[in-house]
């Protein structure tokens, strides 16, 4: 038998597994993004609807126009800002969860879990009920006597930042747990062993090594963010604009040529920007 037999079986073995997966991905999600990209250079007419054409009006006219620009920098400030909160608040948790040798172990994570089987929707309905100016904390606060009448905490920025982040922690905690338990603790005890502080450690051994979950959870955090429908429309009402409810927006207008330029420029700013970071948190914070 050849040498390189086994090489070719295991090649073909891993064609025969990845090859229904990568046909179904390539009619279900590449074929129609291709078909979207070539919509976002048709022209729209409000009597036609679409005009078979080439043209980049629909580019220039997003980057011209201050209303598109506006919602495209609020997604980029609330996608950023909402992926480092969940982070420096998952780390902490998911360390805890590596380390932990309770019986209630499975039990803790069951309870990062279960937020995960409760739609988007569901649970900024919730942060409605609890955020209103009749809500929990406004008539606390009544109650209380710290305020003098209701108050809405609704239709902010801050407020649909605070819901992006309880649906993204959870994903953020389970990428780091996975990373963090397959370090060797022993790794940790001999740096406090030569003398190096928590602080040290932790940015000398256990980043570094746990580098491949900040990784994959950021870029998973960041992408959910970015791509938030149902947070946004419901959490920050109507004059509150992100890029995705503005897709769906333009949808509704008929102008699919704009809609499907809105979210090409989202796509490719949320990919460009995954790359980038992650190339230079891979530069920063490499072992060696």
């Amino acid at each position: 038998m050849s040498a390189d037999a086994p090489q070719r079986s295991a090649a073909l073995t891993a064609t025969t597994l990845l090859g229904p997966a990568t046909f179904v991905a390539a009619l279900g999600v590449i074929g129609p993004m291709l078909y979207l990209l070539r919509y976002s250079f048709n022209q729209y007419d409000p009597r036609e609807l679409m005009i078979e054409t080439f043209t980049l009006k629909n580019y220039q006219a997003f980057f011209t126009n201050s209303y598109f620009l506006d919602a495209y920098l609020t997604t980029l400030r609330v996608g950023l800002f909402a992926t480092a909160v969940c982070l420096v608040f998952g780390f902490p948790l998911a360390y805890v969860l590596a380390r932990s040798t309770s019986r209630y172990k499975n039990l803790m994570i069951i309870a990062v879990v279960v937020p995960l089987f409760v739609g988007n929707a569901v649970r900024a309905a919730g942060w409605m009920s609890f955020l209103g100016s009749r809500g929990l904390l406004s008539v606390t606060l009544m109650n209380l006597g710290i305020t003098s009448g209701p108050t809405d905490f609704m239709y902010s920025e801050g407020t649909v930042i605070l819901g992006i982040i309880a649906v993204n922690l959870p994903y953020m905690v389970l990428s780091l747990q996975s990373v963090l338990e397959g370090i060797n603790r022993n790794l940790e005890e001999a740096a406090y062993s030569m003398g190096a502080r928590p602080l040290t450690m932790f940015r000398r051994i256990l980043l570094p090594l746990a580098l491949p979950g900040v990784a994959a959870g950021a870029i998973l955090t960041f992408i959910l963010a970015m791509n938030a429908y149902a947070t946004p429309v419901l959490l920050g009402g109507p004059s509150f604009r992100m890029m995705a409810p503005l897709v769906y927006g333009q949808f509704q207008l008929n102008n699919w040529p704009a809609a499907a330029a809105i979210a090409f420029i989202l796509m490719l700013t949320t990919l460009l920007l995954t790359m980038v970071v992650s190339a230079i948190t891979r530069q920063k914070f490499r072992v060696t």
